[in-house]
């Protein structure tokens, strides 16, 4: 498993938007900014995060993009899969969970990898956006 920039960079989109709750709406502007991320990059990450339902946006002098609730009701297991597509620890795991590998039955390793892949899920999923804003990472 190795996290993409888009993955690493939506997570900060998220935290900065949080972190800039009480402006309102936050332009991209500001957080391409604050983030050292093209602005082009960035309003992809929105997109996505805003397609999921993660982002609200709204358009105008005033508009920008905010949270779609509050930082604890995100988290990062969550917006890495959206933006990555999977977090498994090996390819033969991406897609189908190795259903339909004709070496499963036989394969030695695949209970170690299934195991893995259901800690990293466990553990990003029980980190909200909240904790990464308050260090609270254990």
């Amino acid at each position: 498993m190795m996290v993409s920039t888009k993955g690493r960079y939506a997570l900060r989109v998220m935290i900065d938007i949080a972190q800039h709750k009480d402006q309102g709406f936050v332009s991209l502007k500001d957080v391409a900014e604050r983030q050292e991320i093209s602005m082009k990059y960035l309003e992809l990450i929105a997109a996505i995060l805003n397609r999921a339902g993660y982002l609200k946006s709204k358009r105008g002098k005033t508009g920008g993009y905010m949270l779609a609730g509050e930082p604890e009701d995100f988290n990062v297991g969550e917006v890495l899969k959206l933006t990555e597509g999977s977090l498994a620890p090996v390819t033969c795991m991406e897609k189908t969970g190795c259903v339909g590998c004709k070496r499963a039955g036989e394969c030695y390793t695949l209970p170690m990898w299934v195991k893995l892949d259901k800690m990293i899920d466990g553990y990003l999923d029980s980190i909200s956006i909240r904790d990464l804003m308050e260090g609270n990472v254990g």
